[in-house]
């Protein structure tokens, strides 16, 4: 039976959407084609008619997950740019972004294993990183524009680092306290300017 190229399109979509959550959550080893494929809820065997390789899926959702975002923080930007950092540091270093690495950014979830992974995978996770970045910078103090590509790379990697140390610690007081430390030090040099 012949699929419409509409069809093939949305089963396509369906394919990178859970792959791109089922990876967040599982991570690249944690779950095969036939796990993603059955959670679009397609066969195995339709999965070579959309992609080459699991290599293939894993870049392609990975640019997918890193999209989840960007969006949010350039529509604070626009709409409200003089607290646009403040929301994104609150909605980034939340108690419900690190209990749900599914749903969220893909650097954080994934970075250690996108840092592993085949050059497309690399080069589209860098591609993504330098949006996710300048998003952040046009929020950051400075100024010029080297000072806020510089404060903007320190947030951007305060965010992902305190995230991840919060998502792997079991005690929950010093995940939390991971969280809060992280959201004093970018809000704090924001408000002063530094």
């Amino acid at each position: 039976m012949r699929v419409s190229r509409e069809k093939c399109a949305e089963n396509r979509e369906r394919i990178l959407e859970a792959a791109a959550r089922l990876f967040r959550e599982k991570g690249f080893d944690g779950i095969g084609v036939a796990d993603i494929m059955k959670a679009a809820g397609m066969t195995h065997g339709g999965f070579y008619g959309h992609f080459a390789s699991k290599d293939d899926l894993i870049a392609q959702a990975s640019a997918r997950a890193a999209e989840v975002v960007r969006p949010q923080w350039q529509t604070l930007a626009r709409e409200a740019p003089e607290t646009a950092l403040s929301e994104i540091v609150a909605s980034y270093l939340s108690k419900a972004h690190r209990d749900a690495p599914e749903c969220g950014c893909v650097f954080a979830a994934l970075g250690p294993e996108i840092a592993r992974q085949a050059p497309e995978t690399r080069a589209t996770a860098t591609s993504s990183l330098r949006q996710n970045i300048a998003a952040i910078e046009a929020l950051s103090p400075g100024a010029t524009a080297a000072e806020r590509h510089a404060a903007a790379l320190a947030t951007f990697s305060t965010l992902v680092g305190a995230l991840v140390l919060a998502r792997l610690s079991s005690d929950e007081k010093l995940s939390e306290d991971f969280l809060e430390a992280a959201r004093a030090a970018i809000v704090g040099k924001a408000a002063s300017g530094d």
